[in-house]
């Protein structure tokens, strides 16, 4: 037998794949067309296998494997048993090939998406209950049928082996093969011979025990409680220990944790998942099929209707309303996410006229030699809107809502309607070295006419005055009276370091961008540290640090740490203490209590006291609504929504949060007003109605 060493084992990729070209023809029958994919335990490549006329995925085997005989011969009698899978949930095995010099496996080719990259692509990173009943119905069947009928075990059931076709369908991949190649890895590797991805392992996989049904039930839980509130039940610290002693938290307190909304999983799921990951293989669900039955969820031939939508094909608006109608219906009738409600306010629809005193701020264009100074125009027109957002006789849209449009557009009038707002704020930003150009025109949008227009030139050192001077200028011709107080407020500097606005201007920008990901996490926590550092009195820029880092424990996209969760706390106090009538300081503080702590009354009270200083923040009545949504005030939350779609009319976060609540009300006509709202902002998005 070859000796081989753990240092081979780690370059298993390099040792399947570099001497394999696209156009290549192996084991004298496949054209190999392009890599579909790489792993531990080999490459997979998309193959035209020319006798047959089909294409097929033909995953190469590690040269490890290939060169050990018992391991080899092993992997090659498990492999043709998995050809007696026939099954429609299940990837077909169709060949074991090999030559004197590599081995490989032929299956089905699969046109699709992992279940892991579709819920990766989803605005919350997670899939709710009725999206996937269908998949786990399937993946139940197949399960079942592999269990008791083939007696095959897969032992490595995970959301990245499982694919979904372009008819909705789900496939499970591997089976059989992948405990048998890690199994042979794991020996010959002179690893404990454990078998699987650890933080889907039952406790008695993590021992190395070997692999029974039961060992797939546990990974069918943590599948699932993965999908649903996108961390798998154990994911950080010692991984081991807490799968053997510790008992994962619910789905909807893990979806709490997350600030992902609704957080509330039905019962029936809350129970299935939790027995499946009972630490006692004799106390978890003794079939896929009882877990089906525990879902109540109906047999696979009886469901006609799919509730994924293939990749690659997009549904008609029609359908996509219809859908959202049929989802709604079911939230409402199971009363999944929120508990019953105990009255069902009627709405009354009201016809809201545009106030003359109303202004949203568009994108301000950059026209910079360099490209790279897009943050610094980005940043200009975020605090020219900032500063006119508290000035409370003024309405202002939230940037959330005017972030869709272009710098100029034709369509004025259009947009302004859109927004409800009676005037337009554009401008355009050019920065060369320390030399500053900021030209800006206000517009009424009825008539498309010119109300004001200017051009300062400044020195980088003077760009407040600036963003001062303009809101200022709008205020006057927006006839907006100002109170002593706001006009201190607008005329703030709040940094008298260049060098610290920079870096302050540069983490906004970072947290101004869509998508809370690490990378744009930890780019602000760097900009803003960097910052505060400059300019330890820089309150604002304390306020946003805060605001990420409590941002970043709450949904995950930072580490989140005793250490980070501390420094949010610091930063908000810190601003607090160098301006305590910062409404962003109070708004930090509230923020961390909300989403750090869970202490929903203090954070209300924060929120509440915060709304004197930001008149115009969209951000506060939405926080709100989710709270009091939690406690049960269904008729408060209502009224927060409201108050927030009012200044941020485009946010198709707020938009869909409101459809939840109305669908649990058993109010469906606004329910599918507010789907309706959100396809008129992203009618190519299928995600905004896949919840």
């Amino acid at each position: 037998m070859l000796k081989v060493n753990t240092e081979r084992a780690g370059d298993v990729i390099d040792a399947t794949s570099r001497e394999f070209a696209s156009g290549q023809k192996v084991f004298g029958r496949y054209t190999l067309i392009k890599v579909l994919g790489r792993g531990g335990m080999g490459i997979v490549w998309l193959a035209r296998d020319e006798e047959l006329e089909r294409d097929v995925a033909l995953k190469f085997l590690p040269d490890l494997v290939i060169h050990d005989r018992s391991a080899f011969d092993q992997l090659r009698r498990e492999t043709k048993r998995c050809l007696e899978l026939t099954h429609p949930h299940i990837v077909r095995i169709h060949d074991f090939v090999h030559d004197e010099r590599s081995g490989g496996i032929s299956m089905e080719y699969i046109d699709g998406e992992t279940l892991s990259n579709l819920r990766a692509e989803k605005e919350q990173k997670v899939f709710e209950p009725d999206e996937i009943a269908t998949w786990i119905s399937q993946l139940c069947d197949a399960l079942d049928y592999a269990h008791t009928r083939a007696k095959v075990i897969h032992c490595d059931l995970k959301p990245a082996n499982l694919m979904v076709n372009q008819r909705s369908d789900v496939k499970a991949t591997d089976f059989g093969i992948a405990r048998n190649l890690s199994d042979s890895a794991s020996r010959l590797t002179l690893e404990q011979g454990r078998s699987g991805t650890l933080i889907y392992m039952s406790p008695q996989q993590l021992y190395g025990v070997r692999c029974t049904h039961l060992d797939d039930i546990y990974s069918l839980g943590a599948t699932i409680y993965e999908l649903l509130t996108s961390k798998p039940p154990f994911y950080s610290g010692n991984i081991d220990r807490q799968i053997c002693e510790r008992v994962a938290p619910s789905m909807t307190e893990r979806r709490k944790e997350l600030d992902i909304e609704p957080a509330l999983v039905p019962q029936a799921w809350e129970d299935a998942v939790a027995a499946c990951l009972a630490k006692e293989p004799r106390q978890r669900p003794q079939s896929a099929a009882e877990i089906a039955q525990r879902l109540q969820l109906a047999p696979v031939h009886t469901r006609h209707t799919r509730t994924g939508t293939a990749p690659g094909k997009r549904p008609t608006r029609k359908a996509l309303l219809v859908g959202g109608i049929a989802a709604v219906s079911i939230l409402a009738l199971a009363g999944l996410y929120f508990g019953a409600p105990k009255r069902q306010a009627k709405l009354v629809p009201q016809a809201v006229a545009i106030p003359e005193k109303s202004i949203a701020v568009l994108p301000f264009e950059n026209r910079s030699e360099e490209r790279a100074n897009a943050y610094f125009a980005q940043g200009i027109q975020d605090e020219i809107l900032t500063r006119l957002s508290k000035i409370a006789d003024l309405k202002v849209i939230s940037r959330t809502s005017t972030q869709h449009y272009k710098s100029a557009p034709e369509n004025l009038s259009e947009i302004a309607k859109q927004l409800g707002v009676a005037h337009i704020l554009e401008g355009s930003v050019q920065k060369s070295g320390d030399a500053v150009r900021v030209n800006v025109q206000l517009i009424k949008a009825a008539d498309d006419s010119h109300l004001w227009a200017d051009t300062f030139d400044r020195k980088l050192t003077d760009i407040f005055s600036v963003e001062s001077q303009i809101a200022k200028a709008v205020a006057d011709q927006l006839r907006a009276k100002l109170t002593g107080q706001e006009e201190q407020v607008i005329a703030a500097k709040p940094t008298d370091n260049p060098e610290a606005y920079d870096a302050y201007l540069r983490g906004l920008a970072y947290t101004l961008n869509t998508g809370n990901n690490a990378a744009n996490a930890l780019a602000a926590q760097k900009y803003l540290r960097e910052a505060v550092r400059l300019d330890p009195k820089f309150a604002l820029a304390w306020a946003l640090l805060s605001n990420v880092d409590a941002r970043g424990y709450l949904v995950g996209s930072l580490q989140p740490t005793v250490a980070l969760r501390e420094e949010a706390r610091q930063a908000a106090e810190t601003a607090f203490t160098l301006q305590p009538n910062l409404g962003e300081a109070i708004l930090a503080k509230g923020y961390y209590h909300y989403a750090c702590l869970k202490d929903y009354e203090v954070a209300l009270r924060y929120f509440e006291q915060a709304r004197q200083f930001l008149p115009n923040s969209s951000l506060i009545p939405e926080s709100l609504a989710y709270v009091t949504r939690r406690q049960g005030d269904w008729g408060r939350s209502e009224s927060y929504f409201k108050e927030a779609e009012r200044l941020d009319p485009r946010n198709v976060r707020l938009l869909t949060n409101q459809a939840y609540s109305y669908s649990v009300l058993r109010r469906f006509p606004e329910a599918l007003r507010k789907f309706d709202q959100v396809l008129n902002i992203i009618p190519d998005d299928v995600d905004t109605l896949a919840y």
